[in-house]
């Protein structure tokens, strides 16, 4: 048989890692291939091979039955491969439409030709039902918007064979369906589809056959209408992996953090918060739903102190913390991880090392008369690299060579460990595997069970479900009920996030 593509025996080193250790990848004309692994599994690095971001020490490509020398992206592209990344390759600055042309653009009289941009960008926008503003600034619209730039990129390129690296990890559950329904469509049209995915769900739906690669080797490929959740998820960890969440009953005291009447807005100037009341218990889990763009963003940021009110005030454990410097607010006690983990939880070119004791460097015993005792410090990182399984080459790695799973730990791994009073965790498992959600979810919940209070935020209804013992949704800026987690589903939430009423006296199914 012809494959469209074919990866054979590709090995990949880099410094103290053998992050492709001779994998095989075959994928046929037509179908959604998903490429499953564990964070660091090196996933994305096999793409970055086939995409010529990277050169293998070994092995060799075949595109279409010919061998390929794929020595940059552009010979991707001429080849037809496209590759929407998993951290966003935008400029921030440039609007929509010049991210989407840029090294293509459409030329007049020596010029750029806008006018012919904005349409051509207008006109597959429209034909893929990926909706954005042209003229928006990258650094201005959401991470699903960037999302659908980055597809948009490949599609205006008109690549036929396209790799979606973690593309849903940044979407709401709506914004999934349609990406779905996208990729149907693309296939359709007799395009060729590989799909980077943690999500057991999404494979399960929509991909035909899956290749599974545990810490760099490949386990082997399977018809996905053959198998289940279950089973790939097994090939994927190297043992059974529970997904329910294992907690007892919660037993919540005291208010920890008390919002009233909080009005926020958002960088733009626009009203996001308005009038909003929250109170967080010790000793639970409130996990707040929400279709993205409803407030959650901009109560987080006036929680944690990265954007004053407007009015209203926010109280922690009956102290006034409304207005305060983010490092105030952490000295109060509070622990944030970060929706966005590379603009919020991360300094990029810092080590491991440096960024899990962020939150700490200044105190004793890591910082003497103002100078860093980076002994002390690379003790400490060392002790929660392993404690969190961040899987790290040293922690004197520069935290962007971390594959987004790993990253997402170290952020996990500092905030948690110095046991906040009150703990927010924003989208706390985007992109993560199944193994390392395992993982964090008994985090949450051991926090929780130590008597503090947690905020959980999340896209993920299944996430809010499972892990919350009360949910509080968000709709418009304004919380418009909280429901108890073990009365209600995902059809009741869903009605109350699309600004629906609960009847009086209807029973929580």
């Amino acid at each position: 048989m012809e494959y469209v593509i074919e990866m054979n025996n590709i090995r990949k080193e880099f410094p103290g890692i053998v992050a492709n250790d001779n994998i095989t990848l075959q994928v046929k004309q037509g179908e959604i291939h998903a490429l499953l692994g564990e964070n660091g599994a090196g996933k994305s690095t096999l793409m970055n091979v086939l995409f010529g971001l990277y050169q293998p020490e070994k092995g060799d490509i075949k595109v279409r039955g010919e061998k390929v020398n794929i020595t940059d992206p552009n010979v991707a592209n001429d080849l037809g491969i496209g590759m929407v990344h998993q951290h966003f390759m935008l400029v921030q600055n440039f609007t929509v439409t010049e991210n989407i042309i840029l090294g293509s653009e459409p030329v007049k009289r020596g010029k750029i030709d806008h006018r012919k941009a904005a349409k051509d960008v207008a006109d597959i926008s429209d034909q893929y039902g990926l909706r954005v503003d042209p003229n928006a600034k990258i650094e201005n619209i959401s991470v699903g918007m960037q999302q659908r730039v980055e597809i948009l990129k490949t599609l205006y390129r008109g690549a036929d064979i396209l790799i979606f690296d973690e593309p849903t990890a940044a979407l709401t559950p709506q914004e999934i369906k349609e990406l779905i329904q996208i990729m149907k469509n693309l296939i359709k049209e007799g395009k060729s589809i590989i799909l980077i995915t943690h999500k057991l769900k999404e494979i399960m739906q929509v991909c035909d056959r899956c290749t599974v690669i545990r810490r760099g080797k490949g386990i082997g490929t399977v018809n996905v209408a053959e198998s289940t959740e279950n089973s790939l998820a097994e090939m994927m960890v190297g043992r059974e992996v529970t997904f329910a969440v294992d907690k007892t009953d919660a037993s919540p005291k005291e208010v920890v953090l008390s919002v009233k009447d909080l009005h926020v807005q958002d960088s733009r100037g626009v009203d996001m918060v308005n009038g909003l009341n929250l109170d967080v218990r010790a000793g639970e889990i409130i996990g707040v739903a929400g279709v993205e763009g409803n407030g959650q963003s901009e109560l987080i940021e006036a929680i944690t102190g990265l954007n004053a009110p407007k009015k209203g005030t926010i109280h922690l454990s009956g102290k006034d913390i409304t207005s305060h410097k983010p490092r105030k607010v952490t000295e109060s006690g509070v622990g944030h991880i970060p929706q966005d983990r590379h603009k919020h939880g991360l300094v990029l070119d810092f080590t491991v090392g440096e960024n899990i004791l962020l939150q700490t460097y200044y105190q004793k015993p890591y910082t003497s008369n103002g100078i860093l005792n980076y002994p002390k410090m690379y003790d400490k990182a060392r002790q929660l690299i392993e404690e969190y399984d961040v899987r790290t080459p040293s922690e004197r790695t520069l935290a962007r060579a971390l594959s987004g799973g790993n990253q997402q730990k170290a952020i996990i791994a500092r905030e948690v460990d110095r046991s906040p009073d009150l703990l927010i965790a924003a989208q706390p498992t985007r992109g993560l595997d199944v193994g390392a959600i395992e993982f964090i979810h008994k985090k949450l919940v051991e926090e929780r069970d130590k008597g503090r209070a947690v905020l959980l935020v999340s896209l993920e209804l299944d996430e809010v479900l499972n892990l919350s013992d009360r949910i509080a949704v968000i709709y418009e800026g304004e919380i418009v009920a909280i429901v108890d987690a073990k009365s209600t589903n995902e059809k009741e939430l869903g009605l109350l996030m699309a600004g629906g009423k609960k009847e009086a006296g209807e029973p929580q199914s």
